[in-house]
């Protein structure tokens, strides 16, 4: 009975982490990976960026043609700024994004690993499985 209770409180845990995890503002990584990146924050300083700004999809680096160079631009129209980098920024940053997308199913496995065994324990598993009572 009491490994049932300490697995319940456990499997809770985990789901409540989950959930917080999951909770996590997309947009907010996304920005940390950038500035990780290399990525700088610019205020737009006249209307020509301002109106580049509002075009841009607010979910997503965008590669953007202007003045004759490619940047890549991660907008953040509620707090008027963004996110700018070169060709070498943006490699960074997808090279970050892949290592945080492996080091998130890592964790979801090793949860789950911990959940099958906290489960299916040594003789927890066979008393459950056969119906014994010993």
């Amino acid at each position: 009975m009491k490994q049932i209770q300490t697995a319940f409180k456990f499997l809770t845990v985990i789901a409540l982490c989950a959930f917080a995890v999951g909770c996590t503002n997309q947009l907010q990584e996304k920005q940390n990976l950038a500035v990780a990146a290399g990525f700088r924050s610019i205020t737009p300083s006249n209307a020509a960026h301002k109106t580049i700004l509002t075009q841009l999809p607010a979910d997503r680096v965008t590669s953007v043609n202007y003045e004759g160079f490619t940047y890549y631009v991660l907008p953040d129209a509620a707090n008027n700024q963004a996110y700018v980098g070169g060709a070498a920024q943006y490699q960074a940053y997808q090279q970050l994004r892949l290592a945080n997308r492996l080091s998130q199913q890592n964790l979801q496995a090793a949860q789950m690993n911990q959940i099958n065994s906290m489960r299916f324990n040594t003789w927890g598993g066979w008393r459950g499985a056969r119906g014994w009572g010993w």
